[in-house]
Formats: structure tokens, sequence, C-alpha cells
């Protein structure tokens, strides 16, 4: 009898110091993402020339997205895989298109600061500077180390830094700018003053290159250009606005730059089901009889490009790098209602510099074209139907820039279906460590 009692003893005493101490709350995820699309291109990005044949294709993206959070870290993986249907035999033995799109840590040193290491997606308002370009299906990613200080809930200050090599060496070779860059150094603050908004980002990018002939140990060298400016909100009941107005200065392989961008949007909400926006942006850039080596064009760097500027990508994805700018005009109609959701966008866009005839030598109209892009999208559960036609009415001005021919029809039309499961939520306690 005494045996039995001291072991109930025993039992209560461990369980009542079990639940003495003080317990860490744990989350796991585990979920899922599969995004096959259909694109039919037919004058996508670039005019078409007479006799081109329209690409069809089906892409995919394939994630797994695992992530762990407690009170003193976060951890996150997402492992992915994307394709062109029919890129690899079906019986490929050598097929290695997995890998880490992102895969970081973060340090919760205190309420008010945090430590984020690995690679990581970099994503600020808009996504005009810095996004994480989502609409491609592998989307952006950085090696990068965040420094995020919050002082209180109304303000947020990130500090970041990037630094890339191709490979572990002993001495400083030639980067070959994979990323697009060789390192950068960056601070974005966001402050929320009751309906006002204020952030202000400054980035240093630097550029390597080899600067003169002769042994690229001797003369390699990195070039930073400073992106600077501020992007201000404005939200009401029924209407919000937003504006923001960046320069850019320093160098680039060895040239100048002096460039600017401004863009704007007055946002109505009709109703729960309707919207509209009136936006434009303005890109400096260059006359195509400029003498000077100055680089006058701004360049998003780092932004969700397809966002902005059109669906068919031709600004700014990937071209139309130093040249003559753009002035885009725009006007979104949003519509959703239950599961259904509609947009139709309108752009006028004209060049913001002087564009030259290449054969006679005399100015053309700054207009290039009008592109009018339509979309919509179901959604039911964890599946999301999307689809869009997008069509480009182009003017010689813009054949002069992008070649091509443009009184051929310029169009694109695609069709995307999203799956997102949720595999594992799953939260727990566990006694905190001394």
């Amino acid at each position: 009898i005494n045996n039995k009692v001291m072991k109930k003893q025993f039992l209560l005493l461990i369980l009542s110091t079990l639940f003495a101490m003080p317990l860490v709350a744990q989350e796991f995820n585990l979920s899922g993402e599969l995004r096959p699309r259909y694109e039919n291109r037919y004058g996508f990005a670039s005019l078409r020339s007479d006799g081109d044949a329209a690409g069809n294709f089906i892409s995919q993206r394939t994630r797994i997205n695992f992530d762990f959070k407690n009170s003193k870290m976060v951890f996150k993986v997402i492992l992915q895989n994307v394709r062109v249907w029919g890129d690899v035999s079906t019986l490929a033995s050598n097929d290695k298109s997995i890998a880490f799109h992102e895969a970081w840590a973060e340090g919760i040193i205190s309420d008010k600061l945090r430590l984020k290491i690995g690679r990581q997606e970099i994503a600020y308002d808009d996504q005009r500077i810095f996004g994480s370009s989502g609409w491609a299906q592998q989307a952006r990613s950085h090696d990068a180390l965040l420094l995020k200080i919050t002082p209180n809930t109304n303000h947020k200050l990130d500090l970041g830094i990037a630094y890339n090599a191709d490979n572990q060496s002993n001495i400083d070779n030639l980067y070959s700018n994979i990323a697009g860059y060789k390192a950068f150094q960056y601070a974005w603050y966001h402050g929320d003053f009751k309906r006002f908004g204020l952030s202000f980002l400054f980035l240093n990018n630097g550029i390597q290159y080899i600067n003169n002939e002769g042994l690229p140990s001797e003369n390699i060298k990195v070039d930073y250009s400073q992106t600077i400016g501020p992007r201000t909100t404005y939200k009401s009941d029924n209407f919000s606005i937003d504006a923001a107005f960046y320069l850019q200065t320093g160098k680039s392989y060895n040239k100048s730059i002096d460039s600017n961008y401004f863009g704007g949007n007055f946002n109505y909400v009709f109703s729960p089901s309707f919207n509209v926006t009136i936006g434009g942006e303005h890109f400096s850039g260059r006359d195509m009889d400029e003498s000077s080596n100055d680089i006058k064009s701004f360049k998003p760097l780092f932004g969700s490009n397809h966002k902005f500027n059109g669906l068919m990508d031709y600004f700014y994805v990937g071209n139309h790098a130093n040249n003559v700018g753009l002035n885009d005009i725009y006007l979104h109609l949003g519509f959703s209602k239950n599961n259904w959701s509609a947009k139709l966008s309108p752009h006028y866009l004209a060049s913001s510099a002087k564009i030259i005839n290449n054969e006679n030598n005399q100015n053309l109209d700054n207009y290039l074209g009008t592109e009018i892009d339509l979309m919509i999208g179901y959604k039911i559960n964890n599946i999301k139907i999307d689809a869009g036609y997008s069509q480009m009415f182009a003017t010689e001005s813009m054949e002069t820039i992008k070649g091509g021919n443009s009184k051929l029809s310029n169009n694109w039309a695609w069709i995307m279906i999203t799956f997102k499961p949720n595999f594992l939520n799953y939260k727990f306690n566990i006694p905190e460590k001394k």
C-alpha cells in the first residue's frame, strides 16, 4: 500500500512540476502549391514579324512549403520545381530542376528587434523597386541578411545587406552577376499616421565588372548606384491615394546615372463588388540621338515588373533598360462577387524621351501604343482558375524601339490553375528550456 501511495505521490510531483514550468508555443505548417499555366504568345514582350508563328507552351511551378515558429525564432523552407511540360524525357535520369526558392531563419531577439538571414523574398510597398515577381513561375528571392526594427506598431525599419560570389575561392574572381548584382545595402522605413502612410527607401546597388584590359584580378571594379525616394498613401472609407518619387544616381559600368521616376494612383470603391483606379507612371529615358554616355533611363531594379505597364511585358521585364523611358497612363476596372473576379485595364503608352527613325533620321511621335488587358478569375476552396487576354495596338514608334511589325496583330492569351493545399497545421506547447 505504501508503495502505491508513494508512486502516486511521485507521479503527482512530476505532473505538478511540468505544469509549473513555463511553456513555449510552437507551430508547424506544411503546405504546397502546384500551378500549371498555358500561354499563347503572338506578339508577347515584343512585336512579331511577318511569318512569325505563335508560341504555345505549358509551364508549371510546384512548391512544398515548410515553416516552423515559436517565440524565439521563425524557420522557413520552400522547395520549388519549375519546368515546361516536355522539357525533359519521360525516362529522364538527370532531372535536377529542384531548388530552394526560400531557405531562411529569423531570430526573434526581442519584441522590437529581429534578425532574418538566408534565401528570402524581399518585397516592400507596391513592389515597384523590391518585389517577389510572383507571376514568374520561378519568382524572385535574394540571399540576404535583414535587421528588422519595430519600435512600435506604427513604425518599421528594415536594414538589409547582400554579398554574392560564384563559389568558394581564395581570390576575388569576377562575379558573373547571376543575381543581377554583386552586393547591395538598403534601408526601408514605413510609418503609419492614422489615414496617412509614409515609406522611404535608400538602396545602394553594386555591379561588378572588368574595368580595363589585363588580368581580371587586377581590374575588377564594383560600381554603385543609389535609388532614393519616398512613397506616400492616404486611405479614406471609399477612396485611397498613393504617390511615389525616386531618384537614381551613382555609376554603372563606369557610366554616370541621372534618372528619375514618379507614379501615382487614385482608387475609388463604388461598392464591395466594384472599384476603379486611375493612375500613371513616368520613367525618365534617354533620347535616341543622345551623345552623352550617361545613363538617363530609370531602372526599377528588383520590382515585380509584370504587375505594371501592361501584362504583355513590353517594358522593364528583362528589357527596355537604358532606353527611351516610359509614360504610362492607365485605368483599372475591378469587379469581384462571391467566387468570381474580373479586371479590365487599358494602358496609354508613350516614351518620355525622343524617338528617332533610323532610316530617315526624323523625329517620331512619342506615342507607342495602347494595350488592353482583361483577366477573369474563379476560386473555390484552395483551387483558383485565372485566365486572361491582352491586345497591343502598336505604332511605328513602338516598332522603331522594339522591332517587328506594328501593323500586325499582337496579342497574348493564357489560362492558369493554382492548387494550394494545406497538408498540416500543428500547434503544440513544450516546456521552456532555461
